[in-house]
């Protein structure tokens, strides 16, 4: 019956229609976005109490999902939302005046969140009227990288260290494969896949998801194989001079088929790469393309596999084929690119020298030495004295 006097209120099959029916979308919309604002604000009043443990719930996040009906990141983004209310007046009053979208307050909410006073909310409240709540996620991970650059790598971090990934069979003798990656992880698996899911003529009816299965085996059997193809694909990154540099307010950097990713990443990616200078205008416009230039050059490659023979950290046993070059002093801090100042490690070595805050240095005698990122103790209360 509800349903019936619904279809009737808003004029389905006559009555709202035209420019009366739009106008009616956006008051709708506005006040959607109202009640997610003070949705947000009782949510975040929920989340400082211990309340759901009465229904047996481990955290707030969990019982708003499970009994307001809505995932697990659209509960976060509630409370993070509810917040942070207090001191994004201007983004609520924003919201409220239908200039912005919930969505929008939303992201602003999280940088908000992630940098505290160091956010720029007058900027990004001109971006969010401008730009889609897709852009507009970008936008604020590159405010938040300038505000706090470190903030990001430990997130990337963070992502790294959730990866997972489950290969099960199953009864009927497939295979089931799930799992999770960071952002930089998922940019590298669809820029490997993607160009060997292509359709192969008019007369490939597979879809999507079978043409990206069939992907990723071909990959695995290549890379059995060891093949070489004529053309890999490879990972697009865009960065100013000033995130390459490290220096303080850069913006992240642009990925291909990823959200902006860390000055460390880029560093990481940078060590042995192709690079090409671009020269861009007052207003953005390109003004001159330089040629691709090869950080590490072939012969080089070459003579470092020929010398190191496969990762250099120590105990690490993956071979030369599974390593790229690493600076010990990177090129973008004056290092030189000859053998002396270059090195082969592994994916996961050369991830923990840059984004992981481990150091590789080689001794007078020519060893590798490995230095642990310096970890900040949080020092614990005495207990009170017996006398």
């Amino acid at each position: 019956m509800f349903g019936i006097l619904l279809r009737m209120s808003v004029g389905c099959g006559g009555g709202v229609v035209g420019a009366q029916r739009r106008e009616r979308l956006l008051t709708l919309a506005r006040e959607s976005d109202r009640i997610a604002l003070e949705f947000s604000l009782v949510a975040a009043g929920f989340a400082e109490t211990d309340e759901c443990e009465d229904d047996g719930f481990e955290s707030p996040i969990a019982w708003i999902k499970a009994n307001c009906h809505m995932s697990g990141g659209a509960a976060a983004d509630r409370v993070c939302a509810g917040e942070q209310l207090d001191r994004l007046d201007r983004s609520e009053a924003a919201v409220l005046a239908g200039e912005i979208g919930f969505a929008h307050f939303a992201h602003i909410a999280r940088a908000s969140a992630a940098v505290g006073e160091r956010l720029d909310e007058t900027t990004l409240l001109r971006h969010a009227g401008k730009e889609s709540v897709a852009k507009f996620r970008e936008t604020c991970i590159h405010a938040r990288h300038a505000a706090d650059p470190q903030g990001v790598v430990d997130e990337e971090v963070q992502g790294v260290e959730a990866r997972e990934l489950t290969i099960t069979d199953t009864d009927d003798g497939m295979v089931s494969v799930s799992g999770t990656l960071d952002k930089v992880g998922g940019a590298a698996l669809r820029t490997a896949l993607e160009p060997l899911a292509r359709r192969m003529g008019k007369d490939d009816h597979r879809l999507f998801p079978r043409r990206l299965a069939d992907a990723l085996v071909d990959l695995s059997m290549h890379s059995l194989d060891n093949g070489k193809p004529s053309s890999r694909p490879n990972l697009q990154i865009t960065a100013s001079l000033e995130t390459l540099l490290g220096l303080a307010g850069a913006p992240a950097a642009e990925m291909e088929f990823s959200l902006p990713i860390s000055a460390k990443a880029v560093e990481r990616f940078a060590c042995d790469c192709s690079v090409t200078r671009i020269l861009l205008g007052s207003d953005s416009a390109v003004i001159d393309v330089g040629r691709a230039r090869r950080v590490v050059s072939g012969p080089q490659s070459k003579a470092l596999k020929a010398r190191d023979c496969g990762c250099v950290w120590p105990g690490c046993d993956r071979p030369a084929s599974w390593t790229s070059a690493h600076h010990l002093t990177h090129w973008i801090h004056g290092g030189s690119t000859d053998l002396n100042n270059l090195v082969l490690l592994c994916y996961r070595h050369h991830w923990m020298v840059h984004e992981g805050g481990w150091q590789l240095v080689r001794s007078d005698d020519g060893r590798m030495l490995t230095i642990p990122p310096v970890t900040e103790f949080q020092r614990l209360p005495r207990a009170p004295s017996e006398n």
